[in-house]
């Protein structure tokens, strides 16, 4: 049987033992664009620029990319004519993102129309 003595030095033991070092959320976030957004960013930033290059100017206004994700490059266009056009080009779009672009894995290019432009 523990006598009270013993019992009172095993609860302040445990009471004083020093919890495992939280992260810091600066580190956690710093890890987290280093590792995961810069990289993404890099990717987007550079089928933006290709976009850009691509596109002719008229059309280009009129589109806007919102996203990638799951191999889908996805446009928002302002109206179902222009959307009619880059449907079009779409074909040799992504033909040459593919082809300048392969880390990014696109598949196929969405056209959502949208009256609602930022």
């Amino acid at each position: 049987m523990i006598n009270d003595c013993e019992q009172l030095r095993n609860i302040t033991k445990w009471r004083t033992r020093q919890p495992k070092q939280a992260a810091k959320l600066g580190n956690v976030i710093n890890k987290l664009l280093e590792n995961k957004i810069s990289p993404l960013q890099a990717k987007f930033e550079l089928i933006i620029e290709l976009w850009n290059q691509l596109l002719p100017e008229e059309l280009s206004q009129h589109c806007r990319i919102t996203g990638i994700s799951g191999g889908q490059l996805k446009v928002l266009v302002d109206s179902p004519s222009f959307a009619s056009q880059l449907r079009w080009y779409s074909a040799s779009l992504l033909e040459e993102i593919k082809h300048q672009c392969p880390q990014a894995r696109i598949k196929n290019i969405q056209c959502i129309v949208s009256h609602e432009r930022s």
